[in-house]
C-alpha cells in the first residue's frame, strides 16, 4: 500500500476547503460545510490547520447593521490583500536557509540570484513538506514533481488536487516576491508524471 505523506493538505477534506477559498475568498464556515458537505466542528478544525500552515487567513466580517460579525476565510495568496504571518516567515525562513546553504556550498548556487533564488527557496521548501521530491532546472525553468506522491492515492480527485497545489505554489512565490511565477503543468497521459513551468515577469 503507498501512504500518501502527510502534510496539511494531505487530507482530501483540507484539500476541498482550500480549493473552495481559491474559487472564492471571503468564505464563512456555513459556506464551507455546504460545499463539502462536512459537519461545522470538521470544517473548523481543518480550518485551523490550514491556518496554521499559512494557507489559509480569515477575518472579522465589517457589518453594517446590527448582528454578531461571522468570520470570513480566504486562501492566502501572498498579496496585500491576504497575506498570512506565517507564510511570510515561512519564506523568511527559507531565504535564510538558501542563502547559507549557497554560502557553504557555492557550487549549490543555481544560475538564479536574489528574489527569483529566494522565490524557488520557499517553494521547494513548501513542497517538500508536502510529500514532493522536486527536482529544479533553472535553465528551464521547470520543477519535475515526478512521481506524484499523491496520484495513486488521490487518483479520483487529481485534477482538483493539482490546481490546489498548483495555487499553493504560485502563493509561495508571491508572498516571497520576484520575477517569477507559476505558468502551468505539462501535459501528460501519465497522472504520476508532473512537470511545473514557470516563467519570469
Amino acid at each position: 500500500m503507498v501512504r500518501t505523506p502527510y502534510s496539511s493538505i494531505s487530507s482530501y477534506s483540507r484539500v476541498k476547503i482550500l480549493h473552495l477559498l481559491q474559487e472564492q475568498s471571503g468564505r464563512t464556515i456555513q459556506d464551507l460545510c455546504e460545499g463539502t458537505g462536512l459537519h461545522a466542528n470538521t470544517v473548523r478544525e481543518h480550518l485551523q490547520r490550514l491556518v496554521d500552515a499559512g494557507y489559509v487567513v480569515h477575518e472579522r466580517e465589517h457589518r453594517t447593521t446590527r448582528g454578531r460579525p461571522r468570520v470570513l476565510y480566504s486562501a492566502a495568496t501572498g498579496g496585500a490583500e491576504a497575506s498570512s504571518p506565517v507564510a511570510q516567515e515561512r519564506v523568511r525562513g527559507a531565504a535564510r536557509r538558501g542563502d547559507l546553504m549557497r554560502r557553504v556550498l557555492p557550487q549549490s548556487a543555481g544560475r538564479l540570484t536574489g528574489a527569483a533564488a529566494h522565490q524557488l527557496d520557499a517553494v521547494i521548501e513548501d513542497l517538500v513538506e508536502a510529500g514532493f521530491e522536486p527536482e529544479v532546472d533553472e535553465d528551464a525553468l521547470t520543477i519535475d514533481l515526478s512521481p506524484c506522491p499523491h496520484a495513486q492515492a488521490q487518483s479520483a480527485h487529481l485534477g482538483t488536487l493539482c490546481r490546489v497545489h498548483l495555487g499553493v505554489m504560485q502563493s509561495v512565490m508571491t508572498e516571497a516576491g520576484g520575477p517569477l511565477r507559476v505558468d502551468g503543468v505539462a501535459p501528460t497521459c501519465d497522472p504520476t508524471q508532473c512537470v511545473v513551468h514557470l516563467v519570469r515577469d
